[in-house]
């Protein structure tokens, strides 16, 4: 990949960690525990921390929104974890968990120049995508603006602190690609069980990886067997040069709908930022927090 698209999706790879460290630090678990959240495992917080932009969401918005998770796995949370605590609760517990995170990876970095600079920067590409039309994953928009999740974000209001608006920043920015993704993902005819099939097939990552978003043995193979119905698959599962070239489509048309905001901030605003972004990319990518292999296939495809 080359070009814009494999600019806008260094961009990515760059603020995914920044963001994606809140669903692992011990300081989000302490956080979402003394707000009542079992955990015992991550996903209570998960989807606290995630889904309290959009409000009191009901399991329903929630599935849409997130998208890959099989509906019985946000029943189990949503709406019974507003009742734990509500929204604006978790998005308060949400920025003292990225507070004390941050201030433990980065140390007194985090009151400095370089600090300052990467937040105005990351939330200048930020605020550059329009709000766009919400209400439903057909809904009309303009192409790049806001939607879904990355509406719902970027609604919030700004931190103060530069580490923390470089925290927003980098979460309106991944959500709002993955609001995109979502529309192209639906644009070539998977649904979300179809979607995480079709990328493992890919090598994004091993299909056990995905087990976690809850979708049966049964409906896993349902879902492998309509893609190979449709020439995508090979018998082993793996994608066919139909299944591969779909996929593609699907990557390119996900970075083309998260260009806008990188557009608007300029080649040189957008590589003064992936400067900045390096030392601290490297530190929690080092930190062991974040899992060796996702789902989101960042370094596979």
């Amino acid at each position: 990949m080359t070009g814009e698209p494999a600019r806008v999706r260094q961009m990515w790879h760059l603020l995914e960690p920044l963001h994606a460290v809140l669903y692992y630090a011990p300081a989000a678990f302490e956080e979402a525990a003394a707000l009542g959240y079992d955990t015992e495992e991550r996903w209570a917080s998960y989807f606290a921390w995630r889904a309290a932009p959009l409000g009191a969401a009901g399991a329903d918005e929630v599935v849409r929104t997130f998208h890959s998770f099989a509906p019985r796995v946000v029943d189990g949370h949503v709406p019974a974890g507003w009742a734990v605590a509500d929204p604006d609760a978790v998005l308060a517990a949400r920025l003292r968990a990225v507070d004390r995170t941050y201030r433990e990876l980065f140390g007194d970095r985090v009151e400095g120049a370089g600090f300052a600079e990467a937040a105005a920067l990351a939330r200048r590409a930020a605020e550059a995508a329009a709000p766009g039309v919400s209400g439903g994953l057909g809904a009309a928009k303009a192409p790049g603006a806001l939607s879904g999740l990355g509406a719902a974000n970027s609604a919030l209001p700004w931190p103060d602190a530069p580490h923390l608006a470089l925290w927003q920043a980098a979460t309106v920015l991944r959500e709002h690609r993955g609001d995109g993704h979502i529309a192209a993902l639906t644009g070539a005819g998977l649904d979300p069980v179809e979607a995480l099939v079709s990328f493992a097939a890919v090598g994004a990552a091993a299909p056990e990886v995905f087990a976690s978003r809850g979708w049966s043995a049964e409906e896993w193979g349902a879902a492998r067997r309509r893609l190979q119905e449709r020439g995508l698959l090979a018998a082993d599962g793996t994608a066919t040069d139909a299944g591969r070239e779909l996929r593609a489509k699907v990557e390119l048309r996900t970075d083309e709908e998260a260009a806008a905001p990188w557009r608007a901030l300029g080649a040189t605003g957008r590589e003064r930022l992936a400067e900045l972004l390096g030392e601290p990319w490297l530190e929690v990518i080092g930190s062991g927090l974040l899992p060796s292999e996702n789902t989101l296939g960042i370094g596979k495809v």
